[in-house]
């Protein structure tokens, strides 16, 4: 009896250590699974950005530069809505499998890829399975994972960032430079098969929500999905309309605007598009920001090849010291335990990516040092990892366990929908004033971005709602 009573304190502190560890033996394969997931990602993400400039020069397509981002998010909106009710009603195993296929799949289309148009298209594959993929592996953490480990699990996913980020760049532009920039996509998919092969197994047995039936019906799920559709249109064709001249670019643009202010009303949270308090705030503040930092980044490279002259390699390196600082700021806020002020992370966040951002536009002027620029582009990562891992917290927080699928769609949504409208403002407009002069279209881009992360720092008191 003394033995036995001897032994259960034992038991209850390897019950206690198991739900603060990530990587206790109960959860060890899957974390490990994951954040494999999200550094493939990653490696992609920051890879093709750096071989973009190479890819719309060889394909006669820098017109259509900015498309070939906000295509990608137009698309993954399906994927998001997709996942959300799949995930809630039948688990997240089988969404997160379907992701990483079509996500290979638009990676070789985009590789074989004759024309602009074409990369294009494989690029909107890649996004729909971009989208099931991201929405499916919150709904894991919020599934698998105890409150107290999902602030450290989502800052290991953005710190999941930090190899790809110092190897992705500097071997995208090796592999542009010798081999070419085909290959930057074409070996992507076999890391897919890798990360698939380690974290679906991990998955199994997870099946739907025990409080599924407090979600979305199968009708409003349906609806959902017509009102995604109508988004991912909307996007696309208001990036196309910014590439028209004369009385034909607001037959485009008009429609366009009035559509998506419409579907997005109906997919996001009440209230998001007027950022209410609470969780349409975060929504909102999650995309304001991404769309902030994300449109900066599709054109450093740019900035940097044709201005400066600089090699993709070296362009890519700029990148990767930008998502070093993102991995930085995401590994200290997941040592901080306070919950109280989450706004004090997000304020802080969004105002070291605005100054940030200010830094990187004066590398526009010829003679500005370049380090200036590069400094800047650290601390907008440093704020990105303060930013993201607080909003993710506070969608779960603010979520019921029946709702976390769906609000987990809403959050990336909100991602996808105001990065790519970004994109596709600031496109157009770098399309426009492009020929009369380029430094003109890099102020007008950087400018947009500026003015999204200040609207940020403003929102971020909002995130509570009132009691």
């Amino acid at each position: 009896m003394n033995a036995a009573s001897d032994t259960a304190p034992d038991r209850a502190n390897t019950d206690e250590t198991e739900h603060t560890r990530l990587f206790a033996p109960r959860y060890r394969s899957l974390t490990i699974g994951a954040i494999a997931l999200v550094a493939l990602v990653a490696f992609e993400a920051l890879a093709i950005t750096t071989a973009m400039p190479t890819v719309a020069r060889a394909l006669d397509g820098l017109p259509l530069y900015a498309l070939a981002f906000g295509g990608t998010l137009a698309a993954s909106v399906i994927g998001m809505v997709a996942a959300g009710r799949w995930a809630d009603a039948r688990g997240p195993t089988a969404p997160l499998g379907h992701g990483i296929a079509w996500f290979a799949v638009g990676l070789i289309a985009a590789g074989l890829a004759p024309s602009m148009g074409w990369l294009i298209a494989g690029r909107v594959v890649q996004g729909f399975g971009g989208g099931l993929i991201s929405v499916a592996l919150y709904v894991v953490v919020g599934r698998v994972y105890p409150a107290q480990l999902r602030t450290k699990i989502f800052a290991a996913f953005a710190a999941a960032w930090v190899v790809p980020a110092v190897v992705g760049p500097a071997i995208s532009g090796a592999i542009v430079e010798h081999a070419g920039w085909r290959w930057v996509f074409l070996s992507v998919p076999i890391a897919a098969a890798l990360a698939a092969a380690l974290v679906l197994p991990a998955l199994r047995g997870l099946g739907p929500s025990s409080a599924a039936g407090g979600g979305l019906s199968t009708g409003e799920q349906s609806t959902r999905l017509l009102w995604a559709l109508l988004t991912t249109a909307s996007l696309l064709a208001l990036h196309y309309g910014g590439q028209q001249r004369g009385w034909t670019a607001p037959l485009w643009l008009l429609p366009a605007t009035a559509a998506l202010a419409l579907a997005a009303s109906r997919l996001l949270p009440s209230g998001t598009l007027r950022a209410a308090r609470g969780l349409p705030t975060v929504v909102t503040l999650r995309g304001i920001g991404s769309g902030a930092f994300f449109l900066t980044e599709a054109y450093i490279p740019l900035l940097l090849s044709q201005e400066r002259a600089l090699s993709p390699t070296w362009s890519g390196l700029v990148l990767t010291l930008g998502a070093v600082g993102w991995s930085c700021g995401a590994w200290f806020r997941g040592r901080t335990t306070d919950a109280r002020k989450p706004q004090r992370f997000l304020q802080a966040g969004m105002a070291m990516v605005a100054l940030g951002i200010g830094a990187v536009a004066t590398l526009i002027a010829p003679h500005t040092p370049l380090a200036l620029g590069i400094a800047g582009w650290i601390l907008a990562g440093l704020g990105m990892g303060l930013f993201y891992p607080t909003l993710s917290v506070l969608m779960l927080e603010l979520s019921p366990p029946e709702r976390q699928g769906v609000n987990s769609s809403a959050l990336h949504l909100g991602d996808a929908i105001y990065t790519a409208t970004a994109l596709a403002i600031g496109g157009s407009l770098f399309a426009a004033l492009l020929s009369r002069s380029h430094t003109m279209a890099y102020v007008c881009g950087f400018a947009i971005a500026m003015s999204l992360a200040l609207l940020g720092l403003l929102l971020a008191a909002r995130v509570r709602p009132r009691v």
